[in-house]
């Protein structure tokens, strides 16, 4: 679970690189936009792309939020919620994926109805990863 410190600084610097694995169990990285959600970190992905298949195989990650001059930085390691049309209901995955647009741009959409449809035209899933293990530099 993130304190409020480090929600601070994942509302504050909002770019991460997340680490999945692909069958093989190499490492597939992608760069993302995040906020703090509940008890974790947040973002959203379309279906076809590579983490989300990984993440469905194995939900086993690494994310990496820092500073956009890199000079501080956090690493969560643990486990993706995933919250997509084949798991979670109509209107849970429409709220969830509101609440990851609110935290990771830090703004009202000025559209929500238009929102929703581009968000279920793309088939976008909403992702938490909850930590198990949390460590970084120069945070506070």
């Amino acid at each position: 679970m993130l304190d409020d410190n480090l929600k601070m600084f994942v509302a504050e610097n909002r770019r991460g690189v997340l680490t999945t694995f692909r069958r093989d169990g190499s490492a597939q990285m992608s760069i993302i936009t995040c906020g703090p959600l509940q008890d974790g970190v947040a973002f959203t992905t379309t279906e076809d792309r590579a983490k989300l298949r990984n993440l469905r195989r194995n939900p086993r990650c690494s994310l990496m939020v820092a500073r956009e001059n890199w000079s501080a930085y956090i690493v969560l390691q643990g486990t993706a919620r995933l919250l997509s049309a084949d798991n979670t209901d109509a209107d849970e995955l429409r709220m969830a994926l509101r609440n990851v647009y609110r935290t990771a741009a830090a703004t009202e959409h000025p559209d929500w109805e238009e929102y929703d449809r581009a968000m279920e035209e793309q088939r976008r899933s909403a992702i938490i990863v909850v930590p198990e293990h949390i460590y970084g530099g120069n945070v506070s």
